[in-house]
């Protein structure tokens, strides 16, 4: 579990007696306020904004990518470190793209998460927001470009900009499982 990880800021929460829907269950929720990553300097960490609840288990997902994708990324880009995710929709009870029917959204077992910004910081120079939707300069593009490529080497699922108008102003990444294990949907 990663609760026991130095570093990390997780806390398990116990799981509501009867869930607004049972398909709506989280298996080992968690709430995430920061995930441990190496930098050159050392240990550091990379908050998340606001603290999203989430499976234990995307968790770790999201640990593993931020500690050796998005870290490397973000100093090879911007020469300084990634310090916080602009997050929202960890676990939400609802359908896909907020539909009134269809199939359960990842989101409604904590199995998704919605990534709006990349705070990268650094001390002398102040930071940068690197918005999801709004990339400033070609740098971020090329940023929010290599960050996607690696979340889809990451995760089940990728949606953004340019996927559809659901997904439009976010990073939406899951982990669905699949009827392949090998098999992934990356927009």
């Amino acid at each position: 579990m990663l609760t026991g990880v130095a570093g990390n800021q997780i806390r398990p929460v116990v799981p509501a007696a009867k869930p607004e829907a049972e398909d709506c269950r989280v298996v080992d929720p968690v709430v995430v306020e920061a995930l441990a990553v190496r930098t050159p300097s050392g240990p550091a960490q990379v908050r998340l904004l606001p603290p999203p609840t989430v499976s234990c288990e995307l968790a770790r997902a999201v640990s593993l990518w931020l500690d050796t994708s998005l870290q490397p990324l973000a100093r090879g880009a911007f020469t300084r470190e990634l310090t916080a995710l602009r997050v929202g929709g960890g676990h939400e009870c609802r359908r896909r793209n907020r539909q009134t029917q269809g199939q359960l959204s990842e989101h409604a077992t904590g199995r998704a998460l919605d990534i709006f910004a990349f705070q990268i910081d650094d001390e002398k120079q102040g930071g940068v927001a690197v918005s999801v939707e709004r990339p400033n300069g070609l740098e971020q593009v090329r940023f929010l470009d290599a960050v996607r490529q690696s979340a889809c080497g990451a995760f089940m699922t990728v949606l953004g900009p340019g996927s559809d108008a659901a997904h439009a102003n976010h990073l939406h990444v899951d982990i669905q499982q699949r009827r392949a294990a090998s098999s992934r949907f990356c927009q």
